[in-house]
């Protein structure tokens, strides 16, 4: 089987039932990465020939020897015969608890998703703090219509608008009532002024 220049990054489990009779496997350029995304090939004791160049697995260490060890059955690893002094050399290696560690060790698997496994939540509090939450409390009972009201409540169930910018807005709109204050007292001393003017022109 030709599966070259592929972008192929994992074997799939149980490819003995689809492919009970494979003998020969090309992945020539693709992009498997650890030695583990291997091991389901060790269920196909029909596979005589395989063929990995080019793949970052390729640069691991003890990479032959690994597969020599995990698919006894092959003959031909990247078009050079294993030799009977390699299998010699992996049995060795991975020979009791200790070869049994090293396997383990440097036979981990890449990490990928599972389809209808849920990503981990993000344990990071994301929304606004309890101060925020007042504060935008705060400048909803300052709004000045229904609409602004209802506006700064959408804000706060979506968790959008730091508080700190509720602050900033509370703080202008006082500015602006201290303002207005201000402008009142003086109409209304302009209009009593007016207003004796007026009554000494007439007298």
């Amino acid at each position: 089987m030709l599966l070259n220049n592929n972008r192929i990054c994992r074997l799939g489990e149980n490819l003995e039932q689809s492919l009970p009779a494979l003998r020969e496997l090309v992945l020539t350029n693709n992009n498997i990465q650890e030695l583990g995304d291997l091991d389901p090939l060790a269920t196909i004791k029909t596979l005589s020939l395989l063929s990995l160049l080019r793949n970052p697995v390729t640069n691991k260490k003890h990479y032959r020897l690994y597969v020599i060890n995990k698919l006894p059955q092959i003959r031909v690893l990247d078009f050079q015969k294993v030799k009977l002094k390699e299998r010699q050399e992996a049995e060795k290696m991975f020979r009791g608890k200790r070869g049994a560690q090293l396997a383990k060790d440097i036979g981990k698997k890449t990490k990928t998703f599972t389809p209808g496994v849920g990503a981990q939540p993000d344990k990071k509090r994301t929304g606004p703090s309890p101060a925020d939450v007042e504060a935008i409390k705060k400048a909803i009972a300052n709004a000045s219509s229904l609409a602004e009201v209802e506006r700064l409540k959408g804000m706060l169930q979506a968790g959008q608008i730091p508080g700190r910018e509720f602050r900033q807005g509370v703080e202008e709109m006082e500015e602006e009532e201290e303002d207005e204050e201000p402008a009142g007292h003086a109409d209304q001393d302009a209009e009593e002024d007016m207003e004796q003017e007026s009554h000494m022109n007439g007298s």
